[in-house]
C-alpha cells in the first residue's frame, strides 16, 4: 500500500494501515536509511518506513540519478558533440561533406562560424571518413601549422612545424580504429591509427608570403593509399554560420548520432551505461520519452552552467602570473588523461570555449608552437563587462619568434566577437598589423569597450549590449622568456 505523508512543520505522520508513527525530518547527512525515517534530499522529503520507501520516492530519486548523470554526461562529452556539430555546419555552409573537399576560412564573417577561431592566419579544415579505408596525405613542405585530430579532439599526429616532417613536407598514412596500420608501414612513410571514425584535418598557413597558399594547395595531395589527388579547396564563400553545440534536445541528437558511427572506447564505457536510462544506447534510434526529454533538457542547462563555471573559475590549477588573472588555456595531457585519471573538467574547460588540440598547440616548446593564454576578470577582480571600457598595456619586446595576437570573442557563443564590424581588426588586434599606435618604449595600449578613446580608435576592440567578453592573447613560436615568466601580462585596467 502506497504510504501518504502529511507534513505539520519538522514533523511528519505516516499513514501506512491502521499505524501512526511521528518522526522527526533528519538532515540527508544524518539519516541512519534504518527503521522508520523522514530525510530531507534534494528529491524531496523521502519517508522510510521498515526501512522501506514508495514508489514516489523512488520515481523522485530516479529523477534527481538522471538528471545529476545528465550533467555530468554535458561535461563528458562536450569535445564530441563540439565537433561533431562543426562537421555538421561546416558541410552544410561551405559543401565540404563530399570526400577531400575542405573550407578555407578568411574572411570575419568565414571565422566567425569557428569556436575561438584565429583570426590572424587562414585556415583550412576538412573532415574524412575512415571507416571506408585508410587516408594517404601527400603534404607540401612550407611554414604551416596542423594536424589531423579524432572526434574527441585529440591530435593523431601534427603536421607542418610541429610534425613529424617539421615543415619539410612528408607522406601520411591514417587508418581507422579497427583498421592494421602494419601493412601500410614503409620507409618514408609516417603511419597513425585514429581512435574514431571520423577525423578532421586542420591547416593553418603560417608564410607571411599571400602567393604561398597557391603553392601549398598545388602540391596537396589526398586520397585512398597509393591514389592520392588534388583536394577541392572551397574558398571565398564569406558566409555567416555558426558551429557553437546547441542546446536543449539537440544537443543529445546530435551526440546519440555520432556515438552511432565510432565505436565505444574502453574508457567510455561507465558513460554508455549512464546514458541508456536517458534514451541513448548504441546502435539504437533515438527516440526519448517525455520524461527523458525533460530531465535531458535540464541536464543539459544545468551541465552548460557547471562548464562554463569550469571555464570561468578553473579550480583545478593556477593562474600562470601571480598577482593576476591571466591562464594558461591548455591544462591538459594530449592524449587528455593520464595513467590514473580522465582529464574530465580540464578538457571540458577547454572545448567549452575552444575547438581542436595539437602537439604544438597543447606542449609548445622554446620557439615553436603556440601559447593560449585567457582572462575573464580585470585588475580588480571583477568580471569583464561589456558596458564598461578597458585597457591592456602589453610591455615591449613580447617574446615570440614569430608575432602575437589579442582576440576578443563572446562568452555567449564563443566565437568571434559580434560588434557590428566586418573586418578583422574589428575584433582581433596582432603585432603585424600597421595601424597599431605604439608608445614611446615599444609598448603598446590596447582598448575593448562600448567607447574608443579619442585619437587611440586603430588600438580598439567594440563591446555591445550584454555580450560578455572575453579574449585570447596568442603568442605564436614563443620564447623563452614566456616559459620561464619573466615576460609578463598585467590585467586589463579598467578606465573610467
Amino acid at each position: 500500500m502506497r504510504q501518504l505523508a502529511f507534513v505539520f512543520g519538522t514533523a511528519t505522520v505516516l499513514v501506512s494501515g491502521a499505524v501512526l508513527h511521528a518522526q522527526e525530518t533528519v538532515p540527508l547527512n544524518s539519516a541512519t536509511l534504518a527503521g522508520d525515517e523522514v530525510i530531507e534530499t534534494p528529491a524531496g522529503e523521502i519517508v522510510l518506513e521498515d526501512s522501506y520507501f514508495d514508489g514516489d520516492a523512488s520515481e523522485r530519486l530516479f529523477d534527481l540519478m538522471d538528471l545529476q548523470r545528465a550533467s555530468q554526461l554535458y561535461i563528458w562529452s562536450t569535445p564530441l558533440v563540439s565537433t561533431t556539430t562543426w562537421r555538421d555546419e561546416q558541410g552544410a555552409a561551405f559543401g565540404t561533406d563530399e570526400p577531400g573537399a575542405f573550407a578555407v576560412l578568411e574572411t570575419l564573417k568565414e571565422k566567425r562560424g569557428i569556436v575561438t577561431a584565429n583570426l590572424t592566419t587562414p585556415y583550412i579544415f576538412n573532415f574524412t571518413d575512415l571507416s571506408d579505408g585508410p587516408v594517404q596525405i601527400d603534404y607540401p613542405a612550407g611554414q604551416t601549422a596542423g594536424g589531423v585530430l579524432d572526434m574527441w579532439m585529440r591530435p593523431v599526429f601534427d603536421l607542418g612545424l610541429t610534425g613529424p616532417d617539421g615543415g619539410e613536407g612528408a607522406t601520411y598514412i591514417v587508418v581507422g580504429p579497427e583498421e592494421d596500420p602494419a601493412p601500410y608501414e614503409a620507409d618514408g612513410v609516417y603511419v597513425f591509427q585514429s581512435a574514431t571514425n571520423n577525423v578532421l584535418v586542420g591547416i593553418r598557413i603560417l608564410d607571411p608570403d599571400p602567393a604561398y597558399y597557391d603553392t601549398y594547395v598545388a602540391e596537396y595531395r589526398m586520397g585512398t593509399v597509393g591514389n592520392t589527388e588534388t583536394s577541392t579547396f572551397v574558398r571565398g564563400k564569406d558566409v555567416e554560420w555558426s558551429a557553437t553545440a546547441p542546446r536543449g534536445l539537440a544537443y543529445w541528437e546530435k551526440l546519440a548520432g555520432i556515438l552511432n558511427e565510432e565505436p565505444v572506447r574502453g574508457i567510455d564505457k561507465p558513460w554508455m551505461a549512464m546514458l541508456a536510462p536517458l534514451g541513448i544506447v548504441k546502435g539504437e534510434e533515438f527516440a526519448p520519452t517525455e520524461r527523458q526529454t525533460q530531465i535531458l533538457k535540464e541536464g543539459a542547462a544545468l551541465g552548460e552552467l557547471m562548464t562554463r563555471n569550469l571555464q570561468v573559475n578553473p579550480r583545478y590549477t593556477d593562474v600562470w602570473w601571480e598577482g593576476t588573472s591571466w591562464y594558461k588555456s591548455f591544462d591538459f595531457d594530449i592524449p587528455q588523461e593520464t595513467d590514473t585519471v580522465q582529464q574530465f573538467d580540464e578538457r571540458a574547460t577547454w572545448f567549452y570555449e575552444a575547438v581542436a588540440s595539437t602537439k604544438g598547440m597543447v606542449d609548445p616548446q622554446p620557439g615553436g608552437g603556440q601559447v593560449y593564454m585567457t582572462t575573464k576578470r580585470d585588475s580588480n577582480g571583477d568580471m569583464l563587462r561589456a558596458d564598461r571600457n578597458y585597457v591592456l598595456h602589453v610591455p615591449a619586446d613580447v617574446p615570440v619568434a614569430q608575432f602575437w595576437s589579442l582576440t576578443l570573442y563572446s562568452e555567449e557563443t564563443r566565437r568571434p566577437y559580434d560588434n557590428g564590424g566586418t573586418e578583422i581588426s574589428d575584433v582581433s588586434l596582432d603585432s603585424r598589423m600597421e595601424q597599431l599606435q605604439y608608445n614611446d618604449d615599444g609598448s603598446v595600449d590596447l582598448y575593448v569597450g562600448p567607447d574608443a578613446p579619442e585619437g587611440l580608435e586603430t588600438n580598439h576592440m567594440a563591446t555591445v549590449g550584454d555580450d560578455g567578453w572575453f579574449v585570447y592573447f596568442r603568442l605564436y613560436a614563443p620564447e623563452e622568456a614566456f616559459f620561464d615568466k619573466t615576460f609578463s601580462l598585467p590585467d586589463f585596467e579598467p578606465v573610467e
